[in-house]
């Protein structure tokens, strides 16, 4: 029976780059307009909505959000998640209707098309080269101090090994917090590990849940590394209590 799912996992697969690369041909003329200016970035926001709602429904995922806190238009905050998949992105999108740009990896500027955007739209960062992480940091920090909010993974990237609930985090977005004295909002993907892994002959459609947990606050907090470690393991716990796998 298992290889005779193997064809359709293929297709389905193959389907999802469909998805994610043809809604950005199309909107390219719209992109290119909108992208030239940083003020026009929330029409950018707009159209990525769109697309992560064209590749979420489009490959029968249907994404079922449970609010625990309401976030107010016109606030910044540093979003923080469980980084699992590659759905992970659009999940962020359909979830937040406000803006907010993402601190990214730089390697998946290399993508057809998709790299274009994400590019333009995305604070990107190399991992491993530390004047990139510093100029990444300093350009979180001017994006915040415009009134935008950032959404971080900060486990840093998917943990290679499939068993390991939640990785451990990187201390970038509790320093951002704390300086800019924002709340951090924990989100919990239940299922986009095991609708949408990596590894490229496993998934299939269904209910993608998150919970978007209440705020973890820093308002007052020092900026040291008792405060830091404080907002790591809050942030942390309230992620990992709706994780089930």
């Amino acid at each position: 029976m298992k290889w005779i799912k193997i064809p359709f996992v293929i297709l389905w697969r193959l389907w999802f780059y469909i998805l994610v690369i043809v809604p950005i041909i199309i909107m390219m003329p719209a992109l290119l307009v909108t992208t030239a200016r940083e003020k026009y970035y929330k029409y950018v926001y707009a159209i990525a909505r769109l697309w992560a709602k064209i590749v979420l429904f489009g490959m029968g995922f249907i994404p079922k959000v449970t609010h625990k806190t309401q976030l107010e238009k016109g606030k910044s905050y540093m979003l923080t998640a469980n980084h699992t998949s590659m759905i992970d992105i659009m999940m962020m999108f359909y979830l937040s209707k406000y803006p907010f740009v993402f601190v990214g990896k730089k390697e998946l500027a290399r993508f057809p098309v998709f790299g274009f955007f994400y590019k333009r739209s995305c604070i990107l960062v190399d991992r491993k080269n530390a004047k990139s992480r510093h100029q990444a940091f300093k350009e979180a920090e001017r994006r915040l101090s415009q009134g935008t909010s950032i959404c971080i993974f900060p486990e840093g990237g998917v943990p290679d090994d499939v068993s390991i609930k939640l990785d451990r985090f990187k201390k970038g977005a509790f320093r951002l917090a704390l300086e800019h004295q924002i709340p951090i909002v924990p989100i919990s993907f239940l299922d986009n590990k095991t609708k949408f892994r990596y590894q490229f002959l496993t998934g299939r459609p269904g209910k993608l849940r998150a919970v978007v947990h209440p705020l973890v606050e820093t308002e007052g907090m020092p900026l040291d590394t008792a405060s830091k470690k404080t907002l790591e393991d809050k942030t942390r716990a309230a992620i990992e209590s709706s994780l089930i796998w």
